[in-house]
């Protein structure tokens, strides 16, 4: 049977970090909520449901996490691309899809949240 890209979706990782500009900002962590999607062909995994075949998600949440923590960060611009950047390392990802949440970024809104996305063919799709 013929399978399409299988899809790791990471829901609401919740962490703390250094993210913002302002002075507060600078020397307060905040609170950050990340959802993050990656496609890949998991054909061979499924076929032999051996362990080396398929994509690990736990090491890739374990290397958001130390990034987050120990990272500042003045844009959430940066941050995202940074987490997609993670999300993509392995060249059998096909597509990483990332949304960071700043719970608590305005007064009167639930969050601001800023998504990216890297798609391995799109370069060849826009120039076709």
């Amino acid at each position: 049977m013929p399978y399409s890209n299988a899809r790791i979706k990471i829901t609401n990782l919740r962490l703390r970090t250094y993210i913002g500009f302002n002075e507060e900002e600078k020397v307060k962590q905040q609170d950050i909520v990340i959802n993050a999607e990656i496609h890949y062909p998991a054909g061979e995994a499924f076929a032999s449901d051996q362990v080396d075949q398929a994509l690990n998600y736990k090491v890739i949440t374990k290397k958001i996490i130390r990034h987050v923590e120990e990272g500042r960060f003045l844009l959430l611009e940066k941050l995202v691309a940074d987490v997609v950047a993670i999300c993509s390392e392995n060249p059998s990802v096909e597509l990483a899809r990332v949304t960071i949440d700043k719970p608590h970024a305005l007064r009167f809104a639930d969050s601001v949240s800023l998504t990216l996305e890297y798609a391995k063919h799109s370069a060849l799709k826009e120039a076709g």
